[in-house]
């Protein structure tokens, strides 16, 4: 899971962010995440960088991450950040959801995703 950016390394027990997840959000200046994308139109001043346990980044899975729990995350994607429920419920979304070309985390995990021929050529 490192892949995802949010896991640490177990280098030793002292280190500090050695042991799981450790930021509600992105650190640093991150960009603001925006691409053009009709369906999930950024909103003005707002940024879509990393927040939550998996960080979800960009205005393309803010909008659709909001619209099983009924709320416009394009509008407000601080609310990942700032409440804990809302957050976790954005981080099962992304596991939990396939994102062309992708299969979902969940889906590779259980097994229950078999790759094609193109797909392991790939790899």
């Amino acid at each position: 899971m490192d892949a995802i950016g949010e896991t640490t390394v177990a280098t030793g027990p002292d280190v500090p962010f050695a042991w799981g997840y450790c930021f509600k959000e992105e650190q640093g200046n991150p960009p603001d995440y925006c691409v053009a994308n009709q369906q999930w139109p950024c909103v003005p001043g707002k940024k879509y960088y990393g927040r939550g346990p998996i960080q979800i980044s960009y205005n393309y899975n803010y909008g659709p991450a909001g619209r099983p729990i009924g709320l416009n995350l394009l509008n407000s994607p601080e609310t990942v950040a700032n409440y804990p429920v809302v957050s976790f419920k954005t981080a099962l979304w992304f596991w939990m959801t396939p994102q062309s070309p992708k299969p979902s985390c969940h889906d590779v995990i259980t097994g229950t995703w078999r790759p094609s021929a193109a797909d392991t050529a790939a790899y």
